[in-house]
């Protein structure tokens, strides 16, 4: 290996070990302290509770652990919203666990604790996966009630999910484990069953002294709302439960006599690893991301037996497609390519670059991804679309608008893994999140805006320098290099994995190394839904 591969596998090797590292910080939600506090009171953790239930020496992954990420900092912040959401096994079933972490103030709901329970739903909806709601949370949390409560998007919309998903025959399970009050008692109640602990969980509309105040009547919260009221007097809820691991087996129980599903009939054969390293990705992946590198030998180490079979290989060179198995499953994989290539005419074209000619063999090949019924997978490194007056005369646009098209009407599952750069357009035509991925992840290495730090940084700068001017200021070159370099840190640090990861725009940064079990664990439970319409990319501009 020469000294540009080691240069990039240690600064990705770098990057792997952040992630590590702040991941392992979220994983203490509100703190030590606070853990302890819990464990005083006879109750796990959200994520002990989520380990108890998944099964042993199985895969899972979590969706949103960023959430909230350097949010709501002058609340106290949110460490991954409040909420642990993951997909896993229960008695061999594939479910969404979602759980309130009582460590982060008492399970409040954030504007981002909705917007991620809304995430874990429309998974569950979109893939017919059986969700278990735990239970541990104070409801809303009061000083930011105006961007939780009122709007399609807020606190309410996740009982409108609840009857929804009940009237398609998914799975909802829901124990009380905590407090689960106000609104947020109807949860529970409008799934399919609902559990309850002794002693530790309780639900009422109003507590004893919201209740005293209103009416006058003195009650005390267990009276009012725990388990024995709840499954003795009100029959509000099914069964009771001594503690949080007799409830987490009784959930066991019923998922283990949940009946088998209806599949969608994805293509699986036995599972083979790549034949070459894997790790050797670390290495691939340049450090700069203005580089020109080879896409294929990245997808030869995250493909079955190594074995990619290429589509249209020498036509719209600057995107990848082909056929490939990841573990056993039947993929087609479009991919940006950011070597610098000739086209057909012998012209040089750049990498990372979506032209006429690749965005035409882009949307062909993902209709003919839906014709087969095989997933699609797209490995985001895209600057954007062509410009120019050659790619207008050229009809950039009209061939753009038939991929995103094909794209946007796919029937398929879609799964985007965003490598390095996602700008712009180029964002959208390779199924950001906008065009509704079953799965949305990134590397460490990955970088999310409307166009590069240097570039918007150039653009706002003049911009910048002409409001200056127009006040008579004078600019020197020391303090237009200052103010570049402000513009910049300031645009970069939006451009981050972890700030998208923070607001839901992925579901994950994950290590290179995962991306095959996200991958598959996708497929897997995408074949619990079977394709319901017919594939019809609509009218486009031939």
């Amino acid at each position: 290996m020469d000294l540009t591969f080691n240069k990039n596998e240690d600064h990705n090797r770098q990057l792997a070990a952040a992630l590590r590292k702040k991941l392992g910080e979220v994983a203490l939600g509100g703190g030590v302290k606070r853990i302890e506090k819990l464990h005083s009171k006879g109750k796990m953790t959200a994520r002990e509770r989520i380990d108890y239930l998944l099964d042993k020496n199985t895969d899972a992954i979590e969706i949103g652990a960023f959430a909230g990420e350097d949010m709501y900092q002058e609340h106290g912040g949110c460490p991954s919203g409040g909420v642990i959401a993951k997909i896993g096994y229960v008695k061999g079933k594939q479910c969404i666990v979602l759980a309130n972490d009582a460590t982060v103030k008492a399970g409040a709901w954030f504007p981002i604790t909705a917007k991620k329970n809304l995430r874990a739903q429309e998974i569950a909806m979109e893939n017919r996966l059986p969700i278990i709601y735990l239970v541990d949370s104070a409801g809303a949390y009061l000083p930011l009630q105006d961007e939780v409560f009122p709007d399609k998007e807020h606190f309410g919309r996740i009982f409108r999910n609840n009857a929804q998903m009940s009237s398609m025959g998914i799975t909802q399970i829901a124990a009380v484990m905590g407090s689960c009050v106000a609104g947020g008692a109807y949860l529970p109640i409008m799934s399919d069953e609902a559990l309850i602990v002794d002693k530790t969980g309780s639900i009422f509309l109003a507590g004893s002294y919201l209740v005293k105040a209103a009416i006058g009547e003195e009650i005390d919260n267990e009276t009012l709302g725990g388990a024995t009221t709840h499954c003795e007097i009100s029959g509000v809820t099914d069964y009771k439960a001594k503690d949080d691991k007799d409830c987490l087996d009784k959930i066991k129980n019923i998922v283990s006599k949940i009946g088998d599903y209806d599949k969608a009939g994805f293509n699986r054969i036995t599972a083979e690893k790549p034949k070459e390293n894997e790790e050797e990705m670390f290495g691939l992946l340049p450090k700069e991301r203005n580089k020109p590198y080879d896409m294929l030998p990245i997808i030869e180490r995250l493909v079955d037996n190594s074995e990619f079979e290429p589509y249209k290989a020498d036509y719209g060179k600057t995107l990848l497609t082909g056929y490939a198995r990841i573990d056993g499953w039947a993929v087609g994989i479009v991919a940006n390519q950011r070597m610098v290539t000739k086209n057909a005419k012998g012209e040089m074209q750049v990498g990372g670059v979506i032209y006429s000619e690749s965005a035409d063999k882009a949307a062909r090949f993902i209709a003919n991804c839906n014709q087969k019924k095989i997933p699609l997978v797209f490995l985001q490194d895209v600057t954007g679309f062509m410009v120019g007056s050659k790619s207008e005369h050229g009809g950039i646009i009209k061939d753009g608008a038939k991929m995103v098209s094909a794209m946007a009407n796919s029937v398929v599952p879609k799964f985007t893994v965003i490598i390095g750069n996602s700008y712009g357009a180029g964002n959208y035509a390779m199924c950001g999140k906008a065009y509704d991925p079953r799965l949305i992840v990134s590397w460490p290495s990955a970088e999310l805006a409307v166009m590069g730090g240097a570039q918007a940084a150039k653009v706002l700068l003049q911009i910048e320098k002409a409001s200056l001017k127009a006040k008579g200021e004078t600019i020197t070159e020391a303090k237009e290099r200052e103010l570049f370099d402000q513009i910049k840190s300031r645009y970069d640090k939006q451009t981050s994995p972890y700030y998208a990861a923070a607001r839901l725009w992925t579901d994950a940064i994950i290590n290179p190394l995962e991306t095959r079990k996200w991958i598959s664990m996708g497929i897997e439970a995408a074949n619990h839904a079977p394709i319901e319409k017919p594939f019809n990319i609509g009218i486009v501009q031939v």
